[in-house]
């Protein structure tokens, strides 16, 4: 068949991922080649004190994502799609969304990005000799008890962002086992949550006199492949405004952005891993075995199809970054120069590699929020240097880049010096490796080891939670989900590896030692100030 047959008979997989500030679709075929895209744009908002997104903004993100993908496959192939083989949604991870036996929203949606629940993580650590990062859905939960909040006697549900719009278009409440990891301590043996922890955690609720039950509470856990339902009218209609798009779609689990992540660099058997840089960055790495100790810099979480993965995940990632390149934008237009965004990050990323490896002594944090693993709880955006500094255009760049992973570096330090971790590679994706041979180079400076980028890097989760539905619809005949992407999707892919430059890690240990010394510099921000 040709594209537009497949497109007509439904052989074709659809992917949305709902990131921090963009919406994004991906239509591929069952080998995993991209027919289509679609985006919207969106923001969260500090309101109150807390990071969220109006759930009405949902469901227009949604609708306008995927009109725009349909526009596109209208354009390109003269078809407007009305079935698929199977749909995906992903998500940011974690967070809070609290809904009523009536599914009406109680209390405003917290994303991953809040940290206002240390009390009530703190506590589960310790009850559970397990860490759990502020942002996980569990310690969101538990922290509303603790604040003795209206709302918890009324909670029927708890969703992250990717079950409640799976829940929504098909009125099943489940979550694929890689979102699962960020709610809840997952055991890799029975692919569920851990069922010892779930009664301490039952027991724990009840000695605050709340009668929630865990797992009457937050959805059920599915594997890569299962049935997770279908699309129902509801969602279809949610789905497509023209009113085209028909009900009975088989849906694939949903998962959060650090399975979709995994998927999409083929970082799914142990001894891989992959780094995705966004808004947030977080690098993954799969194991062979659990970690030695418990460190509250790292989470536990699986791949979609269970293995146990160590995730170091940085809340504040390229935010600062993209501020700083728009801030150039502004001065070009003053300027008269009409200066196309794409070529400008392009431009200015390239000219960060004429640096100095320490980035001069410039030092920067991009923290608009919190930050887990510097255990920081807020965040002030900053820039400082020496008097005798090498301050310039160069230089500048490059520390803004270098911070973007400088977070996710001091994870990554302790699982590959002080654990003894071991790689045979590391991926990356997501929109900071699009200029090539920049991001990528300081990556491997950041971890010691090589770095390969595909050249699908920049399509990220949305193409990799299309690739889980296209493993459910039509997959299972290429066998187990790390078989399935390493002989029929990545055996024909293209994509580029550096090796790390000695002179590149020599600098970022250094900007590492900078970056640690000057953390005080940021808590003292956040207590002068206050405006």
């Amino acid at each position: 068949m040709n594209n537009s047959e497949l497109i007509k008979t439904g052989k074709t997989a659809l992917g949305i991922e709902f990131g921090s500030t963009r919406i994004k679709g991906v239509l591929i075929d069952y080998d995993g080649n991209v027919l289509a895209t679609g985006g919207y744009e969106w923001e969260n908002s500090l309101i109150d004190g807390i990071w969220t997104y109006d759930l009405k903004d949902v469901d227009k993100g949604l609708a306008a994502c995927y009109s725009d993908l349909r526009k596109d496959v209208e354009a390109k192939y003269g078809v407007t799609p009305t079935t698929f083989g199977a749909i995906g949604i992903s998500a940011m991870m974690h967070g809070y969304i609290a809904l009523d036996a009536d599914d009406q929203q109680l209390a405003p949606f917290q994303t991953w990005r809040n940290t206002n629940t240390t009390q009530a993580a703190d506590a589960l650590t310790e009850l559970f000799d397990y860490n759990i990062p502020l942002r996980w859905s569990c310690a969101h939960l538990y922290q509303r008890i603790l604040d003795k909040e209206a709302h918890v006697q009324n909670i029927a549900s708890v969703f992250t962002l990717a079950a409640y719009i799976h829940y929504k278009l098909t009125g099943k409440k489940v979550i694929g086992i890689g979102d699962a990891a960020g709610i809840f301590p997952i055991d890799s043996d029975t692919l569920d949550y851990n069922e010892e922890m779930v009664q301490k955690f039952d027991a724990l609720l009840a000695e605050e006199g709340v009668s929630l039950k865990m797992r009457d509470v937050f959805p059920a856990v599915l594997s890569a492949g299962d049935d997770a339902g279908v699309l129902s009218a509801e969602g279809a209609a949610l789905m497509d405004e023209t009113g085209n798009l028909q009900a009975g779609i088989p849906m694939c689990p949903p998962e959060g952005d650090a399975g979709t992540g995994m998927v999409a660099t083929n970082s799914v058997a142990p001894r891989t891993g992959n780094l995705s840089a966004g808004t947030s960055t977080f690098a993954m790495v799969v194991l062979e075995k659990q970690l030695g100790k418990l460190h509250r810099e790292i989470d536990m979480v699986t791949t979609p199809s269970g293995f146990p993965v160590a995730m170091s995940h940085a809340n504040n990632g390229t935010t600062d970054l993209n501020a700083w390149v728009g801030i150039f934008g502004e001065f070009c237009k003053l300027m008269g120069i009409e200066a196309d965004t794409g070529e400008l990050f392009g431009k200015l990323y390239t000219h960060s590699l004429q640096g100095d490896p320490d980035c001069g002594g410039l030092l920067a944090y991009g923290y608009y929020s919190g930050e887990n693993i510097t255990f920081i709880n807020e965040g002030r955006p900053l820039f400082v240097r020496m008097p005798n500094s090498k301050f310039n255009l160069a230089n500048f760049m490059k520390v803004n880049l270098y911070t973007s992973l400088g977070a996710v570096k001091l994870g990554m330090d302790i699982l590959l010096k002080e654990e003894g971790v071991r790689l045979d590679r590391i991926m990356g994706h997501g929109g900071l490796f699009k200029t090539p041979g920049v991001a990528q180079r300081y990556l491997a400076a950041a971890v010691n080891a090589p770095v390969t980028v595909m050249d699908t890097a920049s399509e990220g989760g949305a193409w990799g939670i299309a690739l889980l539905a296209a493993y459910m619809a039509d997959g299972y005949r290429d066998g187990k989900l790390e078989e399935y992407l390493d002989g029929r999707i990545f055996a024909r892919l293209a994509g580029s590896k550096i090796d790390p430059d000695p002179a590149d890690v020599e600098g970022f240990e250094t900007f590492t030692q900078h970056y640690i010394a000057g953390l005080p510099v940021e808590t003292s921000a956040i207590d002068a100030v206050k405006w």
